[in-house]
């Protein structure tokens, strides 16, 4: 994304706006998209936050499941697992025993 298509927004606005460019098929992580928004090294702990206000508020296409941890960890739990796991065989992105993205760096954006 370029910084002047986020101009004059807020920062929790830059971070939706991030997160729902995320094409189909690749993943980002919470630091990449806390340092597009201007954010600094703490500011990735807040994306799950400010992504679930959203969510609430009625922005119900945010793709959670191609949002994963630096280290190519998803987050999934019992409630979540099936739907997510479809997701992501829909999308061609391979997920490994431990809950690890497989070949992380190609379809890192």
């Amino acid at each position: 994304m370029k910084k002047k298509d986020l101009a004059g927004s807020t920062f929790s606005e830059r971070v939706l706006k991030i997160a729902l460019m995320i094409p189909t098929g690749r993943v980002t992580t919470y630091g990449r998209i806390a340092r597009a928004a201007g954010g600094g090294a703490m500011a990735s702990q807040s994306i799950t936050s400010i992504l679930g206000k959203a969510y609430t508020a009625g922005q119900k296409d945010i793709p959670f499941h191609r949002i994963v941890y630096a280290n190519r960890k998803i987050w999934v739990d019992a409630k979540h697992r099936k739907a997510r796991m479809a997701l992501y065989k829909k999308e061609g992105i391979k997920v490994d025993e431990k809950d690890r993205i497989v070949d992380f760096e190609d379809v890192l954006m």
